[in-house]
């Protein structure tokens, strides 16, 4: 917070800087009603002339520019005041502010990378004057945007933020802190920062979902042609007749690639059609925002169009050639057959689809282990049945426990500034009796004397936190294995008693070592954390639930604490939901792979199916003669099935290089992840095998089971 005064005063090149803290969630009253707001934003009055957004109502200048303005969107103007005018009414924000609309907004796009439902005018905030002027006094909801004049060089910007932050903050914090500049285009995809106000996806994602999507269309396409040429042997005497009528080869593959045209055209009418209608359900199951106006854009038009030229090219042309290579005097006699030219390349298509099949297969197997890797393994805590719920008024913290004890279905209660995977605050450090006189960065955590048993957390060494008198001034602290690496020292049991001096001033004492545990996502390595007890700091409640008793000891627990905080709106959330939400775009990714691969796998059994009845009806005779000759129902199926296995196992030969290639470097976004074991591939070649032995028995037991004499005398 402090950056944007000093960054206003020394770079008067700059057009425009604003200022913005975002909070996720607060509680709006509106006379009797209430409504929990998950993105608002306070902003300082730069911020109309950085960002422009279209306003229904009010004066962008003056707007935010007083104490206690907000500026609502368009919906949550309808939301709050329905059809009535909402310029000039007043509502109340977390029972702490008073504000008076001043302006309204049409609603931000629904991927923009700042959502909000409304703006307040950031000097209603009184914040303290350390935070505006202290370097290290890090707010992690505050940003700033700055607006760079045309032609001006940002690298020359960059060089001159050294000089700046030495100027105003001294030599010594400049010679360690960085003030790296985004580009607001990067955003959604810059992964060295996952905390931002939107979870950034890095490119090789959506490359790589639009890559499955290619993929698809070319098993497609592949299908096509394979079925095309296996089919262009009934149509052999059409094109004879043709060219003895006078036809040239080029009429034909015209008409042969019209016909394809009609198809392709059509699949993309019904399309369209079919997205228009499943959308709105499909960006609810995928958990994304597209609306119907963003398919209409130029850019989604031209690709649609690119992708309908080339699927009629790559699907039409060869069809097209092989049908108009006839030879007219052959096919009147009916004498054309396939295999001279077509039966190597459908086994090369063939093996493509398969080896396509199988990769998506691999991914989604490599998903699904990480995904149950990022919820179930190695939190270094115990997180089942666990409750966190916020506690507004500390004055009433101990009434609203000795209630909650009273409560049976209760197994566990514990009162912090944040469960484990809440990250709460962080402080700088040193510890200059171990030679660590640089600052570096801690997270704390303010925990009670009940936190590590209901948490499991593991003790490495010495005592867990216990529960502090009023007398006693001395602070005592747990820290994790991190921090102890930190300090230089590699035995848990050396750090007990070790003398750490923070920011706020007072040292502290160590009196226990805590292995590690997950207070932020896989995404990142594990940071130094200290647990302290601290009364003035436990803000958050955190209760284990016996399992038989969930939902009435929740309703409960909703009635305590409604009773105890009456003008506060009971939000609660169990950990395993807060741990998957820092997975959600992993989730998404997840969910595509799932449709994909079951998508890739139908089209690959459609072909397959297209393929092997085509198969049968060539090999009608040869079937017939081998059961009169005394060929069994499994001798029949293998017949069919032996050349499309071979080629099974192959396409795996081609799949397990590119699937690892690609797994691997997704993998390789995560600090904690899993190894690409053999398990996966042999688990993604048997699934594919049964899948083809299905496809392929179903057709094959038929042509098996028919009469032989019925067929011999049709045939």
């Amino acid at each position: 917070m402090a950056i944007v005064p000093a960054m206003r005063n020394d770079f008067p090149e700059l057009e425009n800087i604003t200022q913005i803290f975002y909070q996720n969630q607060g509680l709006v009253k509106i006379g009797q009603n209430r409504f929990i707001e998950k993105s608002y934003a306070f902003v300082d009055n730069e911020f109309p002339k950085v960002f422009n957004y279209q306003w229904i109502s009010g004066n962008p200048a003056t707007a935010l520019s007083e104490p206690n303005s907000v500026v609502l969107t368009e919906s949550t103007a309808r939301k709050y005041f329905g059809n009535k005018e909402a310029m000039g009414e007043t509502f109340n924000i977390g029972n702490e502010f008073n504000v008076k609309v001043k302006g309204v907004l049409k609603d931000p796009a629904a991927n923009t990378s700042l959502p909000f439902n409304f703006l307040v005018s950031l000097n209603t905030r009184k914040f303290d004057n350390g935070i505006m002027t202290n370097f290290y006094a890090i707010m992690g909801a505050s940003y700033a945007y700055l607006v760079i004049p045309e032609n001006y060089s940002i690298h020359q910007l960059e060089k001159k933020i050294p000089a700046f932050i030495s100027k105003n903050w001294g030599k010594e914090i400049a010679s360690e802190a960085h003030l790296p500049l985004q580009p607001l285009q990067e955003v959604h995809f810059d992964q060295r920062y996952i905390n931002n106000i939107i979870t950034p996806v890095s490119r090789d994602t959506y490359w790589g979902l639009a890559a499955i999507a290619g993929f698809i269309i070319i098993m497609a396409c592949i299908n096509f042609i394979n079925l095309s040429t296996a089919q262009s042997v009934k149509r052999s005497k059409e094109v004879g007749v043709r060219k003895v009528m006078g036809a040239s080869r080029t009429q034909l593959i015209q008409q042969f690639l019209g016909e394809t045209t009609l198809i392709v055209l059509l699949s993309i009418l019904i399309g369209v059609v079919l997205t228009i209608l499943i959308l709105p359900e499909v960006t609810k199951w995928l958990d994304i925002k597209i609306s119907m106006g963003q398919l209409g854009e130029p850019i989604v038009i031209g690709l649609l169009a690119s992708v309908t030229i080339g699927v009629i090219l790559l699907a039409g042309i060869y069809p097209a050639f092989v049908q108009s290579a006839f030879n007219p005097v052959e096919s009147l006699k009916r004498k054309t057959n396939m295999s001279f030219r077509g039966f190597n390349l459908r086994k090369g298509l063939v093996l493509i689809q398969f080896a396509i099949s199988q990769i998506l297969i691999v991914g989604t197997l490599v998903v699904a282990n990480q995904m149950n890797f990022f919820q179930n393994q190695d939190l270094g805590f115990n997180k089942e049945a666990i409750v966190s719920f916020d506690v507004p008024d500390g004055s009433k913290r101990d009434a609203f426990k000795h209630q909650l004890q009273s409560e049976p279905g209760l197994a566990d209660i514990s009162f912090s500034s944040g469960a484990p995977v809440y990250f709460s605050n962080a402080t700088s450090f040193s510890c200059p009796e171990l030679g660590l006189t640089k600052d570096d960065v801690t997270e704390v955590k303010c925990v009670d004397e009940n936190y590590s048993d209901m948490f499991g957390l593991k003790m490495l060494a010495g005592e867990k936190i216990s529960r502090k008198y009023e007398k006693d001034s001395t602070i005592r602290m747990v820290i994790n294995e991190t921090m102890m690496h930190k300090l230089g020292i590699q035995n848990p049991s050396e750090t007990i008693g070790k003398k750490i001096k923070f920011g706020w001033g007072d040292p502290a004492y160590v009196i226990g070592v805590v292995q590690d545990f997950q207070s932020e996502s896989k995404h990142k390595k594990r940071r130094a954390c200290v647990l302290l007890y601290s009364p003035d700091n436990f803000y958050m409640a955190s209760v284990r639930i016996k399992p038989n008793a969930m939902h009435k000891t929740i309703d409960h627990i909703d009635k305590i604490w409604s009773s105890t905080f009456p003008n506060e709106v009971f939000r609660y959330e169990f950990i395993d939901e807060h741990i998957a939400s820092w997975y959600k775009q992993e989730a998404k990714v997840y969910t595509a792979f799932k449709l994909f691969s079951s998508l890739a796998i139908l089209i690959g059994c459609l072909g397959l199916y297209g393929l092997v009845a085509f198969a049968a009806v060539q090999r009608t005779k040869e079937v017939c003669i081998r059961k009169v000759l005394g060929a069994s129902l499994f001798d029949i199926s293998t017949l069919f099935a032996k050349e499309f296995i071979f080629l099974i196992a192959l396409a795996f030969l081609v799949a397990v290089p590119v699937a690892y290639y690609f797994m691997h470097n997704w993998l390789e976004n995560f600090a904690y992840h899993i190894g690409i074991g053999k398990g996966i591939f042999f688990v993604a070649v048997g699934i594919s095998f049964a899948i083809a032995a299905v496809t392929i028995s179903f057709q094959a037991i038929k042509a098996a089971l028919a009469n032989p004499v019925t067929s011999l005398r049709s045939e």
